[in-house]
């Protein structure tokens, strides 16, 4: 993928030099702002490294000014999700660290993740534990993590897992590169599935560790559409990389919702079916052990 790239560097002198912090926005500069403020607070002194989708509101002259001396990159247009593989690909630090334009990390948080990825030379992803709001409330999909039915490996930390919160995730770059990082069929929304499992497919371990946190804090109020998203992406996942039973069984069921009148399952069953014909050109089944975790995690599935 070709982008047009303006760049800022950081401050010499004041970054730990493990840890960059990949952030991508479009047009949302006070958010955007705010996060910076707060990565600038941290003691970790992170690389910061933001990705703009085509704002049109300022964000690209406004990240350039601010004091946390990130390095901007003008996509020149929305990327979706792989605004991050820009930013993974312009890290110079050996781990990076994702945050959206509403989310940032808790102090000490990325100076444990780094400890903890130098330590596991085969951790590829650490999901991290996620708060929300000004209250820090639990993620939901914290629990889901903690309860994974996956068993423990000798060589990792935490709870392998085959998911994890964008925002709230810490990867080896070495490792993100080799998997292919974010996916051009989903382009944004629920993409993390495919992620881990491009990663687990190749060796590369993917675990929660609570003791690791993120804090988001997302503007209130609906995200019209994103349901619908989240629903074609999954579908989209199966048809990537599961056996062709297990994508015709997800494609039923989502087909039945849609007859039912379930207006999100219709709008996602119309954009996996536009979507389809790249997602088969770039079908690749998961090696036996992987679709093995991937079954286990079905069967836990509510």
């Amino acid at each position: 993928m070709a982008e047009a790239v303006t760049s800022r560097p950081g401050v010499n002198g004041r970054h730990s030099g493990r840890v960059t912090v990949a952030v991508i926005t479009r047009d949302r500069c006070r958010s955007v702002l705010r996060t910076l403020d707060r990565l600038a607070e941290l003691p970790e002194r992170p690389e910061v490294v933001v990705v703009d989708n085509g704002s049109v509101d300022g964000t690209v002259a406004a990240v350039r000014r601010h004091p946390a001396g990130a390095r901007v990159l003008a996509a020149g247009r929305n990327t979706g999700a792989l605004g991050r593989n820009i930013a993974v690909r312009h890290a110079t630090t050996p781990y990076v660290a994702f945050s959206d334009d509403d989310s940032w990390w808790a102090p000490g948080a990325l100076e444990t993740a780094a400890d903890l990825l130098d330590a596991h030379p085969r951790l590829g992803l650490l999901a991290a534990r996620a708060v929300v709001g000004p209250q820090a409330a639990e993620d939901p999909l914290n629990a889901v993590l903690a309860g994974s039915p996956l068993p423990p490996a000798a060589d990792l930390p935490g709870r392998p897992v085959l998911g994890f919160l964008a925002c709230a995730a810490v990867v080896r770059r070495r490792a993100f590169l080799e998997a292919g990082g974010y996916h051009p069929v989903l382009f944004f929304g629920g993409e993390e599935t495919l992620l881990a499992y491009d990663l687990a497919a190749r060796g590369w371990g993917v675990t929660h560790v609570p003791a690791v946190t993120a804090v988001h804090h997302p503007d209130p109020g609906e995200r019209p559409g994103r349901s619908a998203v989240q629903l074609r992406n999954a579908l989209l996942t199966a048809w990537l990389r599961r056996p062709v039973p297990v994508a015709l069984r997800h494609t039923a069921g989502l087909g039945a919702a849609a007859v039912r009148g379930e207006r999100e399952a219709a709008t996602a069953l119309r954009g996996t079916l536009a979507r389809l014909p790249a997602a088969l050109r770039r079908r690749e089944r998961l090696p036996d052990r992987v679709e093995h975790a991937a079954r286990l995690l079905d069967r836990a599935a509510p």
